[in-house]
């Protein structure tokens, strides 16, 4: 995946000593050699490296904006310049870190050196009025575990955000007629943030697998392996090239279109085309990061890019129903789908099989049937009604449960019956993706730069979720 591109963008006051902000402007630039992110910075621009006079500011700017820098980060190594640091935040509207190293003890003399706090306190200030969106980590040392994690947890709200400013749903076929939960606002989705739709006839994708199963190639050939040495081991020889094939097409119809996810019509008529379920498919697809969602859910697919993004993209989701709770904990639910939950999260790789369908009446070869490993997980769902739009959040366990069809993973919380409240008043409805961690403070923080997007944490709470970044 791209990595982030992070400005940095030092500042000092000329009040305090220059010395010690242009050391303490080396040693941050060096810390982030740690972070999977591609750095922007001004050395080559300012005298200094460092955001202090009004004459560079136009520079400052114009360079970052030619790089295409997705957040901007301006650490205070003294008091900064708060006016020039609003100005810079503003003209690029990014997401923007705001910190500054802790100050040391004054010297002999009872002299500060750099006042790096106080700084701060005055450019949050400045930001707000210039109605500036801003992440705030606490005024602490380089060196320590928080400042590693807090800088983490931007990067990765900021590739949230990225992501989502970059949101293309390929759109195969219109909703199952029978689900109107899933209707989208298509114009009011790319008038309020930019996200695009491109539908496409089914016959567009069946006639595309078609001609990939006859022509087959590399791409072909790697996802027949692939299921035939571990999703479909037993599968006859027609389904694996059939599902095979539908992946390919999948994949190039939205490389054609420039998308970065897939929300498919995957029953019924699609097995009156081609014969099978496109589980297997949307399961591999996830595992590569081209999220594919159920029944043509617009906005599940705009929270599966989401979700991912919310891992810096090193974990793939799993799109699920809400179906039944747990029939001995009242606070678990079961999160379900036919099969499109990925191989690798698959609790026991020896069991995990292809199917034919239990309920549809065709009995379509392709759905997937394991049990998905527990652990911490975060499930979202970005929806909406009457032109409001929010992002609901939840993070609780996988745990033990009774054997289902399908892919699932009971997932226990600490209310639930209080999220299923929530989720059935709305907007929401009973697809959420689900992802392995605790990512809600991320997704929380994102929508900071997202506007129009309001943010929903149910279990932890927002305040909760607030004060993982001072923790």
């Amino acid at each position: 995946m791209e990595q982030v591109i992070l400005g940095f963008c030092p500042t000092r006051r000329n009040l305090f000593s220059a010395k010690d902000a242009r050391k303490y402007k080396e040693i941050i630039k060096n810390k982030l050699n740690d972070f999977p992110i591609k750095v922007i910075d001004i050395d080559d621009i300012t005298k200094e490296g460092l955001l202090v006079e009004s004459t560079d500011l136009d520079k400052v700017i114009n360079k970052f904006r030619e790089n295409k820098i997705d957040a901007l980060f301006i650490p205070h190594c003294n008091f900064g310049t708060e006016d020039l640091v609003a100005k810079t935040a503003k003209a690029l509207g990014v997401p923007v870190l705001l910190w500054g190293p802790r100050d040391e003890a004054p010297d002999e003399f009872g002299l500060r050196l750099r006042d790096s706090q106080c700084g701060l306190f005055a450019t949050g200030k400045v930001l707000r009025r210039f109605n500036v969106p801003f992440t705030y980590v606490n005024n602490c040392r380089v060196e320590t575990s928080y400042f590693s994690d807090s800088l983490n947890r931007f990067i990765a709200v900021a590739n949230v955000v990225k992501h989502f400013k970059k949101m293309s749903i390929l759109q195969i076929s219109t909703r199952p007629n029978s689900f109107w939960s899933v209707i989208a606002n298509e114009s009011e989705l790319l008038e309020k943030f930019g996200i695009e739709t491109y539908p496409i006839p089914l016959r567009e994708l069946t006639d595309t697998a078609k001609k990939i199963e006859i022509s087959k190639g590399d791409e072909y050939d790697k996802a027949y392996a692939y299921i035939k040495n571990s999703i479909s081991k037993d599968g006859k020889e027609e389904n694996i090239s059939k599902m095979a094939a539908l992946k390919c097409a999948l994949k190039e119809r939205a490389e054609f279109y420039n998308c970065n996810s897939i929300a498919i019509q995957c029953w019924s008529a699609l097995q009156d085309e081609i014969g099978i379920m496109p589980c297997v498919a949307n399961s591999i697809l996830s595992e590569e990061q081209l999220p594919c969602v159920c029944e043509t859910d617009i906005c599940g697919a705009v929270t599966a890019v989401m979700v991912q993004a919310a891992t810096l993209n090193e974990k793939p989701h799993f799109f699920s129903d809400l179906t039944i709770r747990h029939p001995e904990n009242d606070n678990a639910e079961l999160l379900w789908h036919c099969g499109p939950f990925p191989y690798s999260l698959a609790k026991d790789k020896s069991k995990a099989k292809a199917a034919g369908h239990w309920v549809l009446p065709s009995g379509a070869y392709g759905t997937c049937e394991w049990e998905i490993k527990g652990g911490d997980i975060t499930i979202a769902r970005f929806d909406g009604d009457h032109g409001k739009y929010s992002l609901f959040t939840c993070e609780g366990k996988g745990i033990d449960g009774p054997f289902t069809r399908g892919t699932y993973v009971w997932f226990e919380v600490k209310n639930w019956p209080l999220i299923e409240r929530k989720l059935v008043e709305g907007p929401y409805i009973h697809h959420v993706a689900g992802i392995h961690g605790k990512y809600a403070e991320i997704l929380l923080e994102a929508c900071k730069y997202i506007p129009g997007l309001t943010p929903d944490p149910t279990e932890p709470t927002m305040d909760e979720l607030i004060n993982r970044w001072s923790e």
